[in-house]
């Protein structure tokens, strides 16, 4: 296997500044390949007010989903890119486009490919009114990743799900976390304040997109319950979406829509927190679970593929069968603090153990691979 420095070429649809968890896992990784003293040229769509420039494509919005923006360039025009930056590998992170003009560039140069599942993209279409899709969807997918040689996945379960579906050549590529910005010490008495919250009032939190897709209404229904008997609590949404104007009509019952946040702001409001909440059934993986553990708090979400594998029942938290209801979680660890404590603590030492850097020793050793084989 080759042990120099590589030349890399990144073809993403996102990318920080955006705030999600492919692009705040592409970006750490990019730094960290760097850091290693490996080159990495990035493309992706031009953000609003950036200049002109290589690697930079043209940008528009997902049709049914305008929130999400996708990229387009000409094949010889990605083609003239990756020969002038020299690359030995190409890393396609997304499926949109401008990543299947890429496919197509880098297969003509016979340049080795690898790409990386997030998002389960086919099951969307469903959530969105367009089901017909659906199996359409998954049908491209398949397509697009089995015409490269490598798929990185970020979990177990989604490597399962793939394999079943016909996927080829896939390897676990797990996430990690900063568990010194996402640590319990930055809990913050103003910010509670701020809420109108004292010590002993309940915060319950929520990070993510404010979209369809993170089924969002059974927590809602279930902290209307709960105020019943907590009138003091409140929930906290943190992230942006389609959703938001909607979700914000419930303020006068203590849903709060934080708007998007990021670094120590963001770390912040997950340390202030009492309880984590995470409804969502379409994770690959779920970066925020790791970030709520390393702040110490308890989860409470399904026991769906990703999530499920980074909280243990009664360990890290509570894991809801698939289309329960919320209520009866909610009071019971809102009615145990103690419970709250253990769980909270025990998910910190499982955060402590979830390096980034372990994770970017795989994906190094997966282009290693790539380029060593040509």
């Amino acid at each position: 296997m080759t042990t120099g420095r590589l030349r890399i070429a990144l073809i993403t649809e996102t990318y920080p500044p955006e705030i999600n968890g492919v692009a705040l896992t592409l970006g750490k990784a990019v730094a960290a390949l760097q850091a290693r003293g490996h080159t990495v040229h990035i493309m992706r769509p031009r953000q609003q007010e950036e200049p002109l420039q290589e690697g930079l494509v043209a940008a528009f919005p997902l049709f049914f989903y305008p929130q999400v923006k996708l990229g387009w360039a000409n094949p010889a025009a990605i083609s003239h890119c990756l020969q002038s930056w020299g690359s030995e590998v190409v890393h396609i992170a997304t499926e949109g486009p401008l990543g299947y003009a890429a496919l197509l560039a880098a297969k003509k140069l016979n340049l080795p490919v690898v790409t990386s599942f997030h998002t389960n993209f086919d099951q969307y279409f469903s959530l969105y009114g367009i089901p017909a899709l659906r199996h359409l969807a998954r049908a491209y997918l398949r397509h697009f990743h089995n015409a490269t040689r490598q798929t990185l996945v970020p979990s177990q379960g989604t490597l399962q799900r793939l394999h079943q579906q016909g996927f080829l050549h896939l390897q676990q590529w797990g996430r990690g976390v900063d568990t010194q910005r996402f640590h319990p010490q930055w809990r913050d008495v103003q910010l509670r304040q701020q809420l109108g919250l004292e010590d002993q009032d309940l915060l319950l939190l929520y990070v993510g997109r404010l979209a369809r897709e993170k089924n969002l209404p059974p927590l809602l229904a279930a902290f209307r319950q709960l105020s019943k008997d907590y009138p003091r609590a409140m929930l906290a949404l943190v992230g942006d979406g389609p959703l938001r104007d909607e979700i914000s009509q419930f303020a006068q019952q203590r849903i709060y829509c934080a708007g998007m946040k990021s670094g120590m702001d963001l770390a912040r409001w997950y340390a202030s927190a009492d309880l984590f909440c995470f409804p969502s059934c379409s994770e690959t993986f779920g970066n925020v679970v790791l970030e709520a553990q390393a702040s110490a708090l308890p989860i409470i979400a399904y026991d769906c593929p990703g999530v499920c594998e980074q909280v243990r029942d009664g360990v890290h938290g509570l894991l809801l069968p698939r289309d329960s209801d919320w209520d009866r979680a909610l009071h019971t660890l809102c009615a145990n603090p103690a419970d709250r404590q253990r769980m909270g603590t025990a998910g910190r030492l499982r955060a402590e153990s979830q390096s980034w850097e372990r994770s970017f020793d795989v994906l190094e050793a997966a282009y290693r691979q790539q380029v060593h084989s040509c």
